[in-house]
């Protein structure tokens, strides 16, 4: 459904994902990709959303370290992502998003952003840095930023059994951010993706219902 495109950002080129609906689209939104690269998963992700009527970019994040990372989820891919991610760095992250974001607004003047993993946390300083109501699924590295103050919605999901974010960050997120909405899961991390040991149909599904519902509400 989707194909890529190329974007101009503050890091460089980078490429990104773009899949559209095929009718009128609802406004855009930004896919922010796990440490493991924009790769099928994050791809089937963005169609996914374009089908719910969105149009989408899901910039490759990793591009102005290494171009076209597409990496497994097993211990060789977290690795590897774990690497990439410190040679990125959380500010280029958010500059990328941004370029990401501003294609989109040639088209929309409503766009918003939602990431994964890694991503979820991207998710959030997209909100409180450019603005963007924003989705964080299991984001593990936002404590660091929760002190910073929402400017949109904000949707956060979480799993109950994820060891990376256990009970007491999640209520931490609570305190921290009180205006966003924040959901928990019987389910582990990563239980979005299906490529992954800790996937949970039935959570994935009604998160999925919860953050199309956030979407078509902020960016109508």
């Amino acid at each position: 459904m989707g194909d890529w495109i190329e974007l101009d950002t503050r890091r460089g080129p980078v490429r990104g994902w773009h899949a559209a609906p095929d009718g009128e689209a609802t406004g855009g939104l930004v896919v922010i990709q796990e440490i493991f690269g924009v790769n099928g998963h994050i791809r089937d992700v963005a169609d996914r959303f374009a089908r719910e009527g969105f149009e989408v970019i899901a910039p490759s994040l990793f591009d102005p370290v290494e171009r076209g990372v597409e990496l497994g989820y097993d211990e060789a891919g977290i690795a590897r992502g774990r690497e990439l991610v410190g040679a990125l760095g959380m500010e280029a992250a958010v500059d990328i998003v941004d370029a990401a974001a501003a294609r989109l607004r040639e088209h929309h003047p409503n766009v918003g952003a939602v990431g994964f993993c890694w991503g979820g946390s991207v998710a959030l300083l997209a909100n409180t840095r450019i603005g963007l109501p924003a989705i964080s699924y299991y984001g593990a590295r936002s404590l660091p930023f929760l002190d910073e103050p929402l400017r949109a919605p904000m949707l956060l999901h979480f799993g109950e059994h994820d060891h990376s974010i256990p009970p007491e960050q999640i209520e931490l997120h609570r305190r921290k951010l009180p205006t966003a909405e924040i959901h928990v899961y019987d389910a582990g991390h990563g239980f979005n993706c299906d490529r992954r040991a800790d996937y949970s149909p039935e959570a994935a599904a009604q998160a999925w219902t919860r953050s199309v519902d956030f979407l078509r509400r902020s960016l109508a």
